[in-house]
């Protein structure tokens, strides 16, 4: 059975495992980067765990824009309780548990955690093979993002949150 849960401090080493196994290298948050943001943002970093074991994630914080900027990667604020605009830095799973739905799972919980705390959008991005995914889960496409994250062109997409 899939539980999602916020993240914990233990779940570090798993988690830069997951983030290698999913990430090019140039894209990759380090180990550091996570050990910030599960100290400064668990509220909005959470894993897929099936019997005991890590398999997918999602983390980011919640910003003043709905446009993910590059300093994302290096500088994590806490989130404001309310308001402001859920991004999502990480979605993972792991190789060996894909296209069961975890993706989708875990980007609805996010979806409803930003429902509750009032944000006014979701928003990410990501590279162009990814695109009709997160299309299919209700997000826009708002074409190249400005982010040059590790060398890469990215897409902004957002959702709005009714």
């Amino acid at each position: 059975m899939l539980e999602i849960r916020m993240v914990k401090s233990e779940d570090l080493a798993r988690l830069v495992v997951l983030e290698n196994l999913c990430f090019e290298k140039e894209e990759a948050a380090s180990e550091e980067a996570f050990k910030k943001r599960i100290e400064v943002i668990a509220d909005s970093f959470f894993v897929a765990e099936k019997d005991g074991v890590i398999v997918g994630m999602i983390n980011g914080p919640v910003i003043d824009s709905a446009y993910i900027t590059d300093d994302l990667f290096r500088e994590i604020k806490a989130n404001p309780s309310t308001g402001g605009h859920q991004s999502v830095l990480g979605l993972a799973v792991s190789p060996d548990c894909r296209n069961h739905g975890i993706a989708s799972i875990l980007l609805a919980y996010v979806e409803n955690e930003a429902r509750v705390k009032h944000r006014q959008t979701i928003t990410l991005t990501c590279k162009e093979n990814y695109i009709s995914f997160y299309e299919k889960h209700g997000f826009i496409n708002y074409g190249i993002s400005s982010s040059v994250h590790g060398g890469f062109t990215w897409y902004d997409l957002i959702k709005p949150i009714d």
